[in-house]
């Protein structure tokens, strides 16, 4: 029999995939690629069924002779390992995909069939039903952990302060090494979101207004959200701010181990800043662990020991006793422009507690690759304030522009035309 290749990586399977399926098994022995869920995020969203069930439901249809992983879009690797003598593809393409998959058949002789898409509106609907289960808290909550059990490299994730900057996140693609790359999560950032409302960073935003902010974010993308909720407050209002932050789908929340009046942590000693007791410090984590309704849900400690130059010794102890307390991760935060005590605590600790996901924020030190970051043990790389940094000095230059010449053109370059902005949104 011919050898016949399908590559599919439907969440869930409508007629269209069926009738697809039905004309590949009919030209000869059917090998179905089915896209891994870290090849689905390269492209979209992150998918609501995981690799392994996808298979299970593709594998059960008529006609389909056996299962591959497919880790990429591109047919490359596949094809110099199955050489099929049949490709089969639906009618319509990403640029250039059909010149270099016909390219690669022509190596060995293999044959491209291409079958028109199903044009069916209520497949269409059924589709557009699925974005939308992406934005159901149930559903977006659960990402995070998903992510941390799949994905072979580091969760990357960039901070979003407003729906605008959320809709940058969700959207922004690099095309480089065949692929397309893109951030995995949102950091709804203390930071961020105070200087996006002209404030200091020292914890002055209450509650009602960072939940403001989140609706804005959730409403217009889909990737899961880790809130910087600064020192998580006083135990008895973090209990129920976690259950707050819980019901709208945020996955993680991250609280900071100082006391006190709450300092930006990249001024380090310049300003007074308190460590917290560790034990009330464990026992806040305790507590609000006891407060979540799901296992999804996650509480990340994070130590302030290498900022307030407490010692390595100090970092360590403080992260044993909160995952003692419960704590899911651990984010560990440094203000040297040197990677080295971070990759020390990474090492050390990932010694200590293969299994506990570690945070890393590379601000100062920004030279380092996520790569680097991987082989010491870091799990979530997060971009904690480069849109609200990058936007500013271009929103100042534009305005002086405006006020030195009194007019706009001279600014005109600095801005993004109206229907590119109205084409995002």
């Amino acid at each position: 029999m011919k050898k016949v290749f399908l590559s599919i990586g439907a969440d869930l399977i409508h007629g269209g995939h069926i009738a697809i399926i039905e004309k590949a098994a009919a030209l000869g022995e059917l090998t179905v690629g089915v896209l891994t869920d870290q090849a689905i995020m390269r492209y979209r969203g992150y998918p609501l069924l995981p690799y392994e069930e996808r298979c299970k439901i593709i594998s059960g249809i008529k006609g389909v002779a056996r299962i591959v992983p497919k880790t990429t879009l591109s047919y490359e690797a596949i094809l110099k390992e199955e050489k099929p003598d049949y490709i089969v593809h639906g009618d319509i393409w990403r640029a250039g995909a059909r010149e270099r998959l016909e390219a690669l058949l022509k190596v060995y002789g293999g044959e491209l069939v291409e079958y028109p898409y199903s044009r069916n509106e209520e497949y269409q609907i059924f589709e557009s039903n699925l974005e939308a289960m992406r934005l159901i808290p149930d559903v977006r909550r659960g990402m995070l952990r998903r992510l941390l059990g799949t994905l072979d490299r580091p969760i990357r994730v960039m901070e979003a302060h407003n729906g605008l900057s959320g809709l940058i996140v969700e959207k922004a693609r690099a095309h480089t090494d065949g692929e397309a790359r893109a951030f995995d999560a949102i950091w709804v950032s203390s930071l961020c979101d105070s200087t996006s409302k002209g404030k200091p960073d020292i914890e002055l935003i209450d509650m009602s207004s960072r939940l403001n902010t989140i609706n804005e974010i959730m409403e217009v993308t889909t990737k899961p959200i880790i809130l910087d909720a600064d020192t998580g407050g006083i135990t008895e209002h973090f209990v129920y701010n976690v259950k707050t932050i819980e019901r709208l789908g945020v996955s993680a929340v991250i609280i900071e181990d100082k006391a006190g009046l709450k300092q930006n942590s990249l001024l380090g000693n310049e300003v007074p800043q308190q460590m917290a007791d560790i034990d009330e410090f464990c026992e806040k984590i305790r507590a609000g662990k006891a407060a979540q309704s799901t296992r999804s849900f996650m509480i990340i400690a994070r130590i302030e020991s290498l900022i307030l130059e407490r010692g390595m010794e100090d970092a360590l102890a403080r992260a044993s006793a909160y995952v003692s307390a419960g704590a899911d991760g651990i984010m560990i935060h440094s203000r040297k422009k040197s990677p080295e005590e971070v990759l020390r605590f990474c090492r050390l600790f990932r010694e200590m507690y293969p299994e506990i996901p570690v945070v890393v924020v590379p601000t100062t030190y920004n030279t380092i690759t996520e790569d680097e970051l991987a082989q010491a043990g870091a799990n979530i790389v997060i971009y904690a304030n480069h849109l609200i940094r990058s936007a500013f000095p271009v929103m100042m230059r534009t305005a002086e522009e405006v006020l030195y010449h009194k007019r706009a053109a001279e600014a005109e370059e600095l801005c993004m035309p109206i229907k590119e902005i109205l084409h995002l949104l």
